[in-house]
């Protein structure tokens, strides 16, 4: 066949280091822009971006050529960076974790998962952070390390 074809949407999740709650209201109605605009700029699609305060939900169609490793490193660094410049005052001791999750979505679970995305502060409202993760690694049948888990504060992430 002479040509690629791709459809792989990725909801990726990861949060700031240590959990610190840095994303306010103002950075993050700049940030989830700019995260959108990223992608952009990379041939990635961003069909929704959100999270609370501390962390963040990212729904992107990748192009063939974007592995998904790749998809989120090319977000995550400049990202930082832009918060850095933008918010010097501020956020200097803003950085991502190192880490992140990433779930396969089907074109037809695309509309849930945009609003899953879009209500994130009400859903953590009753569930926390690491209930949430968890329940995605189950999900997906993803074996995981406690250990890297446990180091998590367990808390509402109620803005």
């Amino acid at each position: 066949m002479p040509n690629t074809y791709c459809s792989l949407n990725v909801h990726y999740v990861f949060s700031t280091k240590n959990r610190e709650p840095w994303i306010t209201r103002d950075l993050e109605n700049r940030l989830w822009p700019f995260m959108g605009g990223i992608a952009k700029q990379n041939r990635m699609k961003a069909l929704a971006v959100g999270g609370t305060s501390d962390h963040v939900h990212r729904l992107v169609s990748l192009p063939a050529t974007v592995s998904v490793s790749k998809g989120v490193q090319l977000v995550k660094g400049p990202s930082s960076k832009w918060v850095h410049e933008n918010f010097r005052g501020t956020h200097r001791g803003f950085s991502w974790q190192e880490g992140y999750g990433a779930f396969t979505v089907s074109v037809s679970r695309v509309p849930g998962t945009i609003a899953y995305i879009q209500g994130q502060k009400e859903h953590h409202r009753k569930k926390t952070f690491k209930e949430e993760y968890l329940a995605f690694l189950d999900r997906h049948g993803i074996d995981y390390d406690e250990r890297y888990l446990r180091n998590h504060t367990i808390r509402n992430n109620t803005p």
